[in-house]
């Protein structure tokens, strides 16, 4: 895989009242255009940032990608709030493609924990009236938020049943819990969004949704991330339970297992650009490598 130059650049994206939203574009050096990916941080849906997305987004932009990591609301403002943003976001870059050397069809996804949920619910649900609220400035194309392709890394997919599973796992005195059920409270407040804004059950209740290709990076063991829900149907643990839905309802879907004490690494970041490589092909021609 070639290695590009590439520069970064913070901007504000979007304003709510006293409240500016950053991104951060990391640019490859060349000709392009370059496929694009917007990138979600984790944080149990209460906090984190951008900058926790650095290792995995300079990666991405060495593969030749152009790398939009994001802050977004979470924690108090509530659901879907970061849904709003992140819709917003994709327009965002698809309405300035040809300025960010991108083009509007070659936008993809990622994120990793709670930010790879939100990535496959942003790509499920891209025209969600809850979701669309942010206007483009006027004047701008008109473009829609549908991705070619998601990318997930250990995502928490299911925040119903994870939120169960940190609550019983501290009632056990297990100490990966930490804050989760705290963070998850503030961002969800109740089972109905939980169950509302939930890949999994989506699936499972039958609801008709864009599936785009994807790809689940999961480490081991990793009992934050890989576990059996108690109340799913099946006898899987929730990256297999997804998977399995998401290939019956027709999608396409990769499940690719890592060691867990690698996952900031190659181990997954190369997997990662190469899947989106390879659903945002752009014609050798176009795309100059950088000297």
């Amino acid at each position: 895989m070639p290695a590009y130059e590439y520069t970064t650049e913070d901007l504000e994206y979007l304003r709510h009242g006293d409240l500016g939203l950053k991104l951060r574009l990391y640019k490859p050096k060349g000709a392009g255009p370059f496929p694009a990916v917007v990138d979600l941080h984790g944080g149990a849906w209460g906090k984190g940032s951008l900058e926790e997305c650095k290792a995995r987004d300079e990666a991405l932009a060495k593969a030749g990608l152009l790398v939009v990591g994001l802050d977004f609301r979470d924690g108090n403002h509530g659901y879907p709030t970061a849904l709003v943003d992140i819709n917003y976001a994709i327009r965002w870059v698809k309405a300035r493609a040809a300025q960010l050397n991108t083009r509007a069809d070659l936008v993809g996804i990622s994120g990793a924990s709670s930010g790879a949920h939100l990535a496959m619910l942003a790509a499920m649900r891209p025209n969600d009236p809850r979701y669309t609220t942010a206007a483009l400035p006027a004047g701008s194309p008109a473009v829609d938020a549908t991705v070619r392709c998601v990318a997930m890394s250990w995502p928490v997919i299911n925040p119903l049943s994870r939120f169960r599973n940190a609550v019983r796992g501290r009632a056990a005195g297990e100490t990966w819990v930490g804050d989760i059920p705290e963070r998850q409270s503030s961002f969800w407040k109740n089972d109905e969004n939980m169950t509302d804004g939930n890949p999994v059950l989506m699936l499972e209740r039958g609801e008709k949704v864009p599936m785009p290709p994807a790809l689940w990076v999961q480490g081991r063991p990793d009992q934050v991330h890989d576990y059996r829900d108690p109340e799913s149907p099946v006898p899987l643990n929730e990256p297999e339970r997804f998977a399995a839905n998401y290939r019956k309802a027709g999608g396409a879907i990769e499940l690719l297992y890592i060691d867990n004490a690698a996952r900031q690494t190659a181990a997954s970041f190369d997997p990662i650009a190469a899947f989106l490589l390879k659903h945002m092909p752009v014609k050798q021609a176009e795309a100059a490598m950088a000297k």
